[in-house]
């Protein structure tokens, strides 16, 4: 079996989704028999400088000829493949098999230049991985060619067992796109309830972001009901995982949101933002029956960026959730439902061998 080397960002040192994905892919392909070689590469990607782009080259074999069948597949994280495109071509010219895994494709806004490159090096590839089916449907609308899905797995995990009063946990980096202050201005709004909430991830991705968040904690006088916990591991965020009732992942931007998938697997509901892929990891068991009817362990909320209409239309749901038990219930059983049928991290690592070619056990 031919090895596999993954080229990762450097400079992505908290746990994001891609870095899980990465970490679950790579122990996942160790266990069936293969070689994987992982390759942090340093740099500010996706704008790494000039000699940053040379090193990665030599790690695609971009400088010389290929060696030969018994050579090693690379996997290329997207962040780095599209900050790097012209040594993606040179990869390609040199005859080496590169592939390409995209957790999130380039946005938009991040103007033309940007995305031509991502455009350069996806075609450059000899084939790309995307994480979710929104990733894929949207490069093949900027016209990639083909692009395979692979979903993100889950491992087993044992069924939440709530708080009183109820809890309600975000997990995920504090960051401008997870919108943690959009939660804080919604918890605000419903402090005649009894709840109490977690905001789970790291405060050093973008520490001014971070301290905004606490400044508006503080300001709404939720200090001590909401609890910036920090990033959890093991132990520790299983115990948060155990205590919670609902989670929230109302990012602006989100490809899939494995979040979602590890709270489902908890058992637990969840909201998340309208027209992001989170709602494709909310739907990817399908809707559960409870009481003859069809419901989702949860719901996507229409939530616009900017201004406070977003905050109250979740508020009013969070109020609606802590008032109606009947509503708790549904999603409840609909989330019991959801957790033995989402896919493991075992398929993904098969069907990610499977498309590069090779064969594991």
């Amino acid at each position: 079996m031919r090895p596999i080397r993954l080229l990762v960002p450097g400079n992505i040192r908290h746990s994001s989704g891609g870095n899980v994905y990465n970490a679950r892919l790579v122990a996942g392909l160790q266990e069936r028999g293969a070689h994987v070689e992982v390759v942090a590469v340093e740099g500010n990607w996706p704008d790494a400088g000039a000699k940053d782009r040379r090193r990665l080259g030599t790690f695609l074999g971009a400088w010389g000829p290929g060696e030969g069948p018994g050579e090693a597949v690379t996997i290329v994280d997207g962040l780095v493949a599209v900050g790097a495109p012209e040594e993606m071509e040179f990869a390609a010219k040199a005859g080496r098999e590169t592939w390409i895994l995209v957790h999130m494709p380039v946005e938009e806004s991040s103007g033309t230049a940007a995305l031509e490159r991502e455009a350069r090096a996806l075609r450059a590839a000899t084939g790309v991985i995307c994480t979710s089916s929104s990733s894929a449907t949207l490069l093949l609308e900027r016209g990639l060619s083909r692009a395979e899905v692979v979903l993100p797995g889950v491992s087993p995990a044992p069924q939440a067992h709530g708080s009183t009063p109820p809890h309600v946990a975000v997990v995920a980096a504090l960051l401008p796109n997870k919108d943690q202050l959009l939660t804080v201005e919604s918890l605000a709004q419903i402090q005649d309830l009894e709840w109490t909430a977690s905001l789970v991830g790291s405060d050093h991705a973008d520490p001014d972001y971070a301290q905004q968040v606490r400044a508006a904690i503080t300001a709404n006088g939720l200090s001590k009901r909401v609890q910036l916990t920090g990033e959890l591991s093991g132990e520790a965020l299983e115990a948060e995982w155990a205590r919670t009732d609902l989670t929230l992942l109302v990012s602006r931007v989100e490809a899939f949101g494995m979040a979602v998938t590890e709270s489902l697997a908890h058992g637990i509901p969840v909201l998340v933002r309208e027209g992001t892929g989170a709602v494709e990891a909310l739907g990817l068991a399908g809707p559960a029956t409870v009481d003859g009817e069809p419901h989702l362990p949860g719901a996507a909320l229409p939530l616009p960026d900017g201004g406070g209409e977003s905050a109250g239309r979740l508020a009013a749901v969070l109020r609606q959730w802590l008032t109606e038990a009947a509503l708790r219930r549904q999603w409840r059983i609909a989330a019991g439902t959801a957790r033995v049928h989402l896919p493991t991290w075992e398929f993904t690592a098969r069907s990610v061998a499977t498309f590069v070619g090779l064969q594991v056990s």
